[in-house]
């Protein structure tokens, strides 16, 4: 397994003989990272682990971790396969006083630890990925999904479409395509497309690409162009993107309409097609370059990733997710002793209060990147699940929507739904959150 290890200076020559003292250790915040650098999905996994580890450096550094207690960070290659997410989690969660979250960065993975984390008293923050009706924190208390998740964000991207096309009612009669990782995290939105498709009189045609094969895609954009889809929608991931952009250019499809979910839409996923991807849109919930006040804190700060990927969406939103659990450890210790460890159970109930204002992002220095979030016991996606689409222009990311809402009246009730089966199924009793 390949490990690399953050800790603060007070470690940092144990750290680099391979070693951290337990009764040291304890006295941090041990995060357990189940990153992928390796693989075909290494190009997507590498910038996001790098934007989050080096966000909790910079809290180390700049501020001494949270009220004196700095962060040790631990990485544990998973190759993005849920069999060495699940080893990794075994092998890390007990380590130093207890891992304090888990970002599992694998939807596969994430579902097969929902289970193991619950009992173990480790929240885990799939943020924007995983299992969508654990938003529901009546039955999932220790599973978090916000700021968005799958459902919500299918439901923004038809939105979004529809007021392309003239509004809601322009859907009916219209045919659309569906390209997507046959992987659960593909898989996830069908459902709720399905139901969008019903509602709004639409039609489309799913195309699974097998993660064995995902560079392999001419015949499904030979069926494409044959089809003639008013837009094409991709939920991929790694190369599978790239590839599908390539091809989409090669058979040349209007790229101003095709659009990816927030884990299709990054650097890697157009570098590759060069001036055939200009116009490829995507779905997003954080901003992409360096123009916030956050990355001036960077500047000059020694033990940070040097790939060269600063600033790009994935990288981004990496320290997002890691801010997001550094403001989660900064409530918990509020609750329960400043200065202090806090348990991952202490940290489970500040991700279920978590209240970020749009102040509280600004004097982050997070603008722009972080969106302002509440969580409450029953709501664990958050209370305003909503996109933002982004456009590629040959060499940037630009922002071209304001904030499209999810269509919740549709959402809420599926997730629910699914979370009382999962319930009956598993045997469990709703928390009241009244």
């Amino acid at each position: 397994m390949l490990m690399k290890k953050l800790a603060t200076a007070g470690l940092a020559a144990a750290v680099a003989a391979g070693a951290v003292g337990v009764a040291q250790a304890e006295d941090g915040q041990y995060i357990p990272v189940l990153s992928y650098r390796t693989g075909a999905y290494a190009p997507n996994g590498t910038p996001f682990a790098n934007g989050y580890v080096d966000y909790f450096q910079l809290v180390n550094e700049r501020d001494g971790g949270v009220n004196g207690v700095k962060f040790i960070v631990e990485e544990c290659e998973t190759g993005y396969k849920t069999d060495r997410g699940v080893e990794c989690y075994d092998r890390l969660k007990d380590k130093n006083g207890g891992a304090t979250v888990l970002s599992p960065w694998s939807t596969g993975t994430t579902y097969a630890l929902i289970e193991k984390a619950t009992n173990d008293k480790i929240p885990i923050l799939s943020m924007g990925y995983g299992r969508t009706s654990a938003a529901d924190g009546r039955v999932f208390p220790y599973v978090f999904n916000f700021p968005s998740t799958y459902w919500s964000q299918a439901t923004a991207v038809v939105q979004y479409i529809a007021n392309e096309m003239g509004g809601l009612e322009a859907l009916k009669g219209q045919r659309f395509a569906f390209i997507y990782l046959d992987h659960p995290y593909g898989r996830e939105p069908i459902p709720t497309f399905d139901i969008l498709a019903e509602r709004f009189g639409f039609t489309y045609d799913k195309y699974p690409v097998p993660p064995a094969t995902m560079t392999e895609q001419k015949s499904i954009w030979l069926q494409i162009r044959r089809t003639k889809p008013a837009y094409a929608i991709m939920w991929g991931w790694g190369a599978m993107n790239s590839t599908a952009v390539k091809e989409a250019a090669n058979i040349k499809f209007d790229m101003s309409r095709f659009i990816g979910n927030w884990w299709s839409a990054a650097e890697p996923d157009v570098l590759p097609a060069g001036e055939g991807a200009i116009g490829y849109k995507g779905a997003t919930f954080n901003g992409a370059g360096t123009d916030y006040k956050v990355f001036e804190d960077l500047e000059g700060m020694s033990g940070l990733s040097d790939d060269g990927d600063r600033g790009t969406v994935l990288y981004n939103r990496g320290m997002v997710n890691a801010a997001f659990i550094v403001e989660a450890v900064r409530l918990a210790q509020e609750k329960y002793g400043k200065g202090k460890h806090v348990s991952g159970e202490q940290v489970r109930w500040a991700l279920e209060n978590i209240d970020l204002s749009a102040e509280d992002v600004e004097a982050l220095g997070l603008t722009g990147l972080m969106p302002p979030t509440t969580v409450t016991c029953v709501n664990h996606e958050g209370t305003n699940p909503a996109i933002l689409v982004q456009q590629w222009n040959g060499t940037a990311w630009e922002i071209i929507t304001d904030w499209i809402p999810a269509m919740t009246d549709i959402v809420r009730p599926l997730i629910e739904q699914d979370a009382a089966q999962y319930a009956q199924e598993n045997d469990i009793t709703p928390r009241d959150c009244s």
